[in-house]
């Protein structure tokens, strides 16, 4: 269905809206999918705080060179649909990675991250990232254990002196 020049108006700048606001952008084909598959993807998307939606090419392209970023030749051809990550960029990636497998019809075709580009080994690099607040556990974890060896090497000479104490009072205390 053709639409109007308003209308293309309209839909380029929500393109624009949506590219200057997420955090990464995948492009799928998505050749074969019924309305039904494409709602399950939404609705796990949608979970993951990213949105999923079917473009127009041209329409696409408009919006992502007007937001900075060149297409590879190949990438806005076809059916295709974008994938976008809002808020985290894992969690989004494994959902529409959990979605392809559910439903069996979306290809990666590629994206960005940023300003950089994705490929499908780097999508499914991502989509294999534990999500947000997981990592910042780790990254904790990882952050704290040089403090805790510290406290312990510098406690432990003051420990070691206190059972030395310890046992010789005990050794030296009369029998009651």
């Amino acid at each position: 269905m053709a639409l109007s020049r308003q209308r293309k108006e309209e839909v380029l700048n929500q393109y624009k809206e949506w590219l200057s606001r997420s955090q990464a952008v995948f492009l799928f084909e998505y050749t074969g999918a019924t309305m039904k598959d494409m709602d399950l993807i939404r609705a796990k998307v949608r979970e993951s705080g990213g949105e999923f939606h079917v473009v127009k090419n041209t329409l696409a392209k408009l919006a992502f060179e007007a937001n900075g970023l060149s297409v590879p030749e190949g990438y806005l051809e076809g059916s295709t649909a974008v994938g976008l990550a809002f808020e985290d960029i894992p969690a989004t990636a494994k959902a529409l990675r959990d979605a392809m497998k559910d439903v069996g019809v979306l290809k990666v075709k590629g994206g960005y991250m940023g300003t950089e580009m994705v490929d499908a080994s780097r999508f499914e690099t991502l989509a294999s990232l534990p999500p947000l607040p997981i990592l910042r556990a780790q990254l904790l974890g990882v952050l704290q254990a040089p403090a805790g060896k510290l406290v312990r090497t510098v406690a432990e000479p003051a420990r070691q002196l206190a059972a030395v104490f310890q046992a010789y009072s005990e050794q030296a205390a009369p029998a009651a």
